[in-house]
């Protein structure tokens, strides 16, 4: 009977110790590019992105996290001559709640799925060369070559998102990643469609 008591602490010991393996909250950051496809792709150039995300570890192998993303395409250099501007860009900032099932959370190196959907917030600039006037205490007033804003439009709309990743452990305590995601926003008669590659840290 002792050594089944024994067992059983042993055990249970492990168990809470396999369980403090993994932080309920569940944080992550980073940065990387955004590819535009699909027929989006024929209207803008890559661009970079900025992640963000913080949620809840329901067990070693599945959580959700709320991310925040912002993402910033410019406009093809086809298209800003056929619609006779200087430059352009497409920004996209959203909040999507996004479940993540990690299919291998205690090893070296962890594979996950994730994917969701939410809110995005479209912002599409046109500019054009142009000058404005600088101040210098020394010099008094000045000209200078600028980007000028003459077409700003935005919109909000429903998207959602879904990807893959990779996470390597460190000796922090979390895990660096890379992921890749599409993203699909619901613009009416027609999509967004990118895919942001993403580098950065998680726990």
């Amino acid at each position: 009977m002792k050594k089944i008591a024994l067992y059983g602490i042993l055990a249970g010991a492990v168990g809470v110790l396999s369980a403090q393996e993994t932080p309920k909250l569940a944080l992550s950051a980073g940065a990387g590019f955004s590819t535009p496809v699909g027929n989006t792709g024929s209207n803008l150039d890559m661009g970079w992105n900025i992640r963000g995300g913080a949620g809840y570890n329901f067990s070693p192998y599945f959580g959700a996290l709320i991310d925040v993303s912002y993402d910033s395409m410019g406009v093809t250099s086809t298209q800003l001559a056929n619609l006779g501007y200087g430059g352009g860009n497409l920004n996209v900032f959203s909040v999507t709640l996004d479940p993540i099932i990690h299919l291998n959370p205690k090893g070296h190196a962890d594979v996950y799925v994730t994917g969701g959907g939410g809110y995005f917030r479209q912002e599409q600039q046109f500019t054009q060369p142009g000058v404005a006037t600088g101040f210098s205490p020394f010099f008094g007033f000045y000209p200078y070559g600028t980007n000028i804003i003459v077409s700003d439009y935005s919109v909000n709309k429903p998207g959602i998102d879904g990807g893959v990743g990779i996470a390597l452990g460190s000796k922090w305590g979390g895990k660096f990643f890379a992921e890749a995601r599409y993203v699909r926003v619901f613009t009416g008669t027609y999509h967004t469609d990118y895919v942001p590659v993403t580098f950065g840290f998680r726990r």
